[in-house]
């Protein structure tokens, strides 16, 4: 299987049977909106490394009953299972037709999909926060069953704050469920803390640090295990010898395993393993270098939200950070299982996974969020779309181009243009509060950015941009014009004009009169002001323009081990 990114709605996608059939994910994390009723701005970064004024609503965390929420909910009352369509109706006479029942019907339809593509060895984790947990579980205890309900992971996801009149809310839960009981599992530890250390292993050798642990344990009926040695009888105190196996192996190889148990026990005193407290029962060696941690509960505390100045940080809103989402890939997959995130928004559950040799599948209903994923897997692993991986749902002709341009019932205008600005690496900019939309006039005749740096006459590196325009509609030679202004204004090196339409030759000879930026550096001169059609860039056209340009806050690049790229791993 490619590894794949999916535009447009995912209950869409996922009931595609061509896409998704039945078992075809190991691993399923999800960190859908909350219902929070607020609206969530990317803050993109100047080329200076500063938060810039110019943002972007990557969505709004707001679902309301309409027509959609009812079709879907008389959709899951005829066709889902009867526990879900029970469920659901209760629900909808508990709550009524509001915006917290729009939210659980969206997310029960999906939610029932993607137990469909889940193996039997699959496991699912769904990221939300305590608004609506209690709700979730109980519509996923209807379709995975309660017996198949694991854990509810409590996640410390920022440090203390004041909340008024109530407790500061300071953490997310993350509901855990499998399909079946036959789960893959691969137990995660932590590091015993310096005060468990200190109090548990108090003694010391030339091995190491140590703790004196019982030798015995419950009483068992099996063979020798009860029998007298050195004097010591633990049948008499109920109990059995029960002795470490893998320090026996490590000993004398696995064929001492099947010595009796006086053998085994003077194997461990031979090699000085036995702890002899003055007049008490013997006692075994517990080797700190040898103990693996503390196995993880469900309480994570020691996963640090995303700080203000991480190299990870992107701007994106509700990020996630990379330790997270790699414990849990740890945790329920193996190398080569599938990843799927039917939310994906930047791409933390992607990144993890392909960091960790995993496959994945990424789906989500903005083009600025495709976007940013395309970036973030290129500067982290070199990874390029078309090649490395497939992105299912990008226009891919010109008139794929016009449809989505033209699609007002989905902001299309907007995610035209999102898109566009993907097609050249440029970081969108102006965003409204409230809206999907860009907010024209604060940006300045300005929809996106590419910087880039070249080394001055001193040898230090100066920060240039690229400024581009995107238009879907009639285009002339005074867009262009306008354009001139607007790289004179921002001193921009570059000027770039994006447009669906194919340019005019009034509106080629006013680019040609902005002349050329002169690049001492890479002794090389290049068009001042460049128009590029639709058509020119599927056909593999770009910007001319210096190398090594940055488009979002670059994602830190990952290396393996032995140097190579991290598209290689794969």
């Amino acid at each position: 299987m490619k590894n794949r990114l999916y535009y447009g709605d995912n209950l869409e996608i996922l009931r595609n049977r061509e896409y998704f059939p039945d078992a075809c994910a190991d691993l399923i994390y999800l960190d859908p909106p909350f219902n929070s009723n607020r609206n969530y701005n990317v803050l993109f970064k100047s080329e200076s490394g500063a938060d810039s004024q110019a943002q972007i609503t990557a969505f709004e965390d707001s679902w309301h009953w309409g027509e959609l929420a009812e079709a879907t909910y008389r959709d899951l009352i005829v066709n889902a299972p009867e526990k879900v369509s029970t469920a659901i109706e209760a629900l909808l006479n508990l709550i009524d037709r509001n915006q917290m029942m729009a939210y659980l019907v969206m997310m029960t339809a999906r939610l029932v999909e993607l137990r469909r593509v889940l193996k039997s060895t699959g496991s699912l984790y769904l990221h939300c926060d305590p608004t609506a947990s209690h709700y979730l579980k109980l519509i996923l205890d209807m379709i995975f069953g309660g017996e198949n309900f694991r854990n509810e992971i409590i996640w410390k996801r920022t440090s203390a704050h004041n909340d008024p009149n109530r407790y500061g809310r300071i953490t997310d839960t993350i509901l855990y469920y499998t399909k079946s009981y036959d789960t893959t599992w691969n137990t995660i530890h932590t590091p015993y803390s310096a005060e468990y250390i200190e109090k548990f292993f108090r003694y010391e050798d030339d091995r190491g640090r140590y703790a004196s642990d019982n030798l015995t344990g419950p009483r068992i009926s099996a063979g020798d295990s009860g029998s007298v040695w050195r004097g010591f009888t633990p049948s008499s105190r109920g109990r059995s010898w029960s002795i470490p196996k893998k320090v026996v192996r490590s000993l004398a190889g696995e064929q001492a395993l099947s010595w009796t148990v006086n053998e085994r026990l003077d194997l461990l005193d031979e090699h000085g393993y036995i702890y002899w407290p003055d007049g008490g029962v013997p006692r075994v060696k517990r080797y700190l270098k040898d103990m693996p941690g503390v196995p993880l509960q469900n309480l994570w505390a020691d996963v640090n939200p995303i700080s203000a100045h991480a190299k990870e940080r992107l701007g994106y809103p509700t990020q996630k950070p990379e330790a997270l989402l790699e414990r849990i890939i740890r945790t329920s997959s193996n190398k080569g299982d599938v990843v799927l995130d039917p939310f994906c928004g930047c791409g933390t559950a992607i990144a993890a996974a392909h960091k960790l040799g995993r496959k994945w599948i990424g789906i989500d209903i903005t083009h600025l969020s495709i976007a940013l994923q395309k970036y973030r897997l290129q500067d982290m692993f070199e990874l390029v779309s078309g090649e490395d991986y497939e992105v299912i749902g990008e226009p891919t002709t010109e008139a794929g181009a016009r449809e989505l341009a033209t699609d007002s019932a989905n902001e299309g205008r907007y995610q035209f243009e999102w898109w566009a600005l993907s097609l050249v690496g440029a970081k969108p900019v102006g965003g409204q509060g409230g809206s999907r939309k860009g907010k024209k006039g604060a940006d300045k005749g300005i929809d996106g950015v590419i910087n880039f740096f070249e080394q001055d006459g001193k040898d230090k590196a100066k920060a240039h941009k690229v400024v581009a325009q995107v238009k879907s509609g009639k285009v002339g030679r005074k867009d262009i014009h306008e354009l001139r202004g607007v790289i004179e204004r921002e001193g921009a090196a570059i000027g770039v004009f994006i447009t669906l339409e194919l340019p005019t030759q009034p509106m080629l000879k006013e680019a040609l009169q902005a002349g050329y930026y002169e690049s001492e550096f890479w002794n090389q001169r290049y068009r001042k002001l460049q128009i590029l059609s639709i058509r020119d860039l599927l056909g593999g056209d770009g910007v001319d323009m210096p190398p090594q340009h940055g488009t979002f806050k670059q994602a830190q690049r990952q290396r393996s081990t032995d140097g190579k790229a991290q598209r290689d791993l794969m």
